[in-house]
């Protein structure tokens, strides 16, 4: 019976290094196309053959099998990321139905203002979830959130339509922010995209296996 000591030994020369496997990893990775969106992969032990992804707290998951070899991850990545890109895009809501959320939004919530919106539609955004201008009444949300619960998408919007008639966010205007019966909940997922977003940093998080 070999120790474990004595098997360290013996395979020094046969069974690669920490270092070279990191660097075999890295020059896999290098094949993946550029500027590609915060991306985690999980392997499951449960899983044999297929693989899955969908985006969770602004970061896309993608789910293959525990057993799936570095080089086949590396090439199924790109194609699983557009997977679910193609699937936002498809449930991405066109300016008219984001006004008519916001019109529903200012019946339910906010009846007796006199305010309402020009226009409402998406924007590129990195650094905010929405933003207004009271001059030309027009909001605009980002685009980050395509494909989010509706419940956040409405908060957000909800939000603007506020500053529309209240431009600081001073007593009134989270006392109107309150009437939203949703608002914990939706901060409570736009703190969790926030921190996914911020721990992907050039875009890729360490694999996890489950």
């Amino acid at each position: 019976m070999v120790d474990n000591f004595e098997q360290q030994i013996l395979f020094t020369d046969i069974l690669p290094t920490v270092s070279e496997i990191s660097a075999r990893k890295k020059k896999l990775e290098a094949n993946l196309p550029p500027h590609l969106p915060a991306y985690r992969v999980i392997r499951k032990e449960r899983r044999r053959r297929s693989a899955s992804a969908y985006r969770q707290g602004g970061v896309i998951e993608i789910h293959i099998p525990a057993k799936m070899s570095r080089r086949q991850e590396i090439e199924i990545i790109p194609e699983m990321i557009s997977m679910v890109l193609r699937r936002e895009a498809r449930e991405r809501k066109t300016d008219l139905q984001l006004m008519q959320i916001g019109i529903e939004l200012l019946t339910q919530y906010l009846p007796e203002f006199d305010t309402h919106p020009a226009s409402i539609n998406w924007r590129n955004m990195n650094e905010r979830w929405g933003s207004c201008t009271t001059v030309d009444k027009t909001i605009r949300i980002s685009d980050r959130l395509v494909g989010s619960p509706s419940y956040v998408l409405n908060y957000i919007i909800f939000h603007e339509l506020i500053h529309l008639q209240v431009p600081n966010h001073d007593s009134d205007f989270y006392n109107y922010l309150g009437r939203y019966t949703e608002a914990a909940k939706a901060e409570a997922f736009l703190e969790g995209f926030e921190l996914g977003c911020q721990s992907s940093g050039s875009g890729v998080i360490p694999a996890v296996n489950i």
